[in-house]
């Protein structure tokens, strides 16, 4: 295996479910559809995305290899999933907070 696909092995493996769940957060709630919205989720993936990457290539750089060379990819995922999902869990709670503010100010 060349060394530019073990480092990124796990963003590899991955791409496929980080793509299922930002096509998720993108489509629900299916309203309101502004180009607020719009433009907050684009740069909620963007910065999920990003962080993602960045996550997996610290994590991947520093995992203890004494425990063998799949340990560096097991703790890459998973601290790079963890990282994702943090991501669009902490949009998920100001975008709700948003819409509750658009339905109290009567924009909903």
């Amino acid at each position: 295996m060349s060394a530019w696909v073990e480092s990124n092995l796990a963003l590899i493996l991955f791409l496929p479910w980080v793509l299922i769940l930002s096509v998720l957060f993108w489509w629900f709630p299916r309203q309101p559809r502004t180009w607020a919205r719009r433009l907050f989720d684009f740069l909620t993936l963007t910065a999920a995305a990003l962080a993602f990457a960045v996550a997996v290539q610290w994590a991947y750089a520093h995992a203890d290899a004494s425990y063998g060379r799949m340990w560096k990819q097991v703790f890459a995922t998973s601290v790079g999933y963890g990282v994702y999902l943090a991501a669009l869990l902490l949009a998920y709670l100001i975008r709700r907070a948003w819409f509750a503010r658009m339905r109290v100010d009567g924009l909903l």
